[in-house]
């Protein structure tokens, strides 16, 4: 399974560009998992068409920690599965613990390989803030490529 990390800063075009590299793939035959790493949980949105899915923080606040991996994932266009981490409350709480918390529950209720021969994992990363979490893909070897999204502006870099 290749495991690649997309990252760039808000509103460069990094979860339009993932999720239209995944649909090409779905297309193709492929089996692919996206994860969105973003605490506004759009990452899935067009995959999705156009509807929000709850988080998997926001399901653990509401139903504690007994989840299945039923309640925390969706199946969007052409058999993508998507996952969002989400993030804390405003105000309380480091996003990056989400994407933390997200990847390993994950790994605990067995989504890659409970997922009948998973050909990507896509980790849709929010690139331009500096809490540690946001690195857990490629710290903890998640991902083991990494693609940055940028544009011709500076602050993209």
């Amino acid at each position: 399974m290749r495991k690649v990390a997309i990252y760039g800063k808000g509103g460069i075009g990094k979860s339009t560009t993932t999720q239209n590299t995944v649909a090409g793939l779905a297309e193709m035959g492929r089996k692919v998992m996206v994860v969105g790493c973003d605490p506004k949980a759009d990452s899935t949105r067009l995959l999705l068409g156009g509807l929000a899915q709850k988080s998997v923080l926001d399901t653990l606040r509401e139903e504690g920690e007994d989840v299945d991996l039923e309640d925390i994932r969706r199946t969007g266009f052409s058999g993508v599965v998507c996952v969002e981490s989400g993030g804390p409350e405003p105000g309380v709480g480091c996003a990056g613990r989400g994407i933390i918390t997200s990847i390993n529950l994950l790994e605990q209720l067995g989504a890659y390989a409970d997922s009948e021969h998973l050909d990507y994992a896509f980790y849709d990363v929010l690139g331009d803030v500096v809490c540690g979490g946001f690195a857990m893909p490629i710290r903890e070897g998640k991902a083991k490529e990494i693609y940055i999204v940028v544009s011709g502006e500076m602050m993209a870099m």
